[in-house]
């Protein structure tokens, strides 16, 4: 057997580990579900008259009301949903490095990467399941998409496109962290991003230094990228600097991680 064959050996085994912790703790998969669908039902049934009422000043495509406003803010509900699981994933990766499996790992004669390579695939499992729930709840409270098959094959390829990049990242907070604690915090930022950006509102409306951040940080471009595909706003340049921001994340967070999984075990 080659030792292609056998990291894919056993990456399959280290998902299947993930797998049957899925199936023996279903509620993870619905508390990540759990915090976007709040903020979808808040946001749209609280906020969602008067923040629909602005939209149509700002962004092209809504002319301004409550069912405008779910079209608008569920891509940023989409992001928050990714997000959530990659902090789901740091906790698990510290839960795994806090009491020593990682260590026992190290020291048996299975791949390196497929230790890393079953946490990666298993968070992509659970995320894109969270994201089928959330946009169905998206659905029940009058999200309606004019995408057709290319854009939703599009759309979803971009959210499992940000779904790797953010999950290596995760991954690599998690082993960086020393306990599981500092694990669920340091992904927070992630959170926030798309409230910082133009999960919520248009960008137009913030003022000029929030703005400025708001059209810089990688999450905005990722959003209106998915808000063209699944409602025909304009996506402009959006799509190539979310590819750029994905592949960038996702490349720094892969080495990084490797670099702690490779690195010698402190006493």
């Amino acid at each position: 057997m080659s030792t292609l064959s056998y990291a894919v050996t056993d990456s399959a085994t280290m998902l299947r580990r993930q797998l049957r912790h899925m199936l023996r703790y279903p509620s993870m998969t619905l508390m990540l579900a759990g915090l976007p669908i709040v903020l979808l039902l808040l946001f749209v049934y609280v906020f969602g008259g008067t923040l629909g009422a602005g939209l149509g000043g700002f962004s092209g495509g809504f002319s301004g009301d409550r069912a405008d406003y779910v079209d608008y803010v569920t891509p940023g509900i989409m992001l928050i949903t990714v997000a959530s699981a990659a902090q789901g994933t740091a906790i698990s990766v510290a839960m795994d490095m806090t009491e020593g499996i990682i260590a026992r790992f190290r020291t048996m004669a299975i791949a390196r990467v497929s230790v890393l390579t079953g946490h990666v695939v298993g968070s992509m499992i659970q995320t894109m399941l969270s994201l089928a729930v959330v946009t169905a709840v998206a659905l029940l409270i009058g999200f309606r998409p004019t995408a057709g098959v290319a854009e939703w094959l599009a759309a979803v390829g971009v959210v499992a496109m940000t779904t790797f990049a953010l999950t290596w990242l995760s991954v690599a907070l998690g082993m960086v962290s020393k306990s599981v604690e500092t694990a669920s915090n340091l992904p927070m930022p992630l959170l926030l991003l798309p409230f910082l950006g133009s999960g919520f509102v248009p960008t137009d409306s913030m003022p000029t230094g929030m703005r400025w951040f708001a059209e810089n940080q990688p999450f905005t471009p990722i959003m209106e990228t998915l808000r063209g595909l699944l409602t025909g706003s304009p996506i402009g340049s959006s799509g190539v600097l979310a590819v750029a921001w994905c592949v960038g994340i996702g490349l720094a967070g892969y080495l990084w991680a490797k670099r702690l999984y490779n690195r010698d075990p402190t006493p």
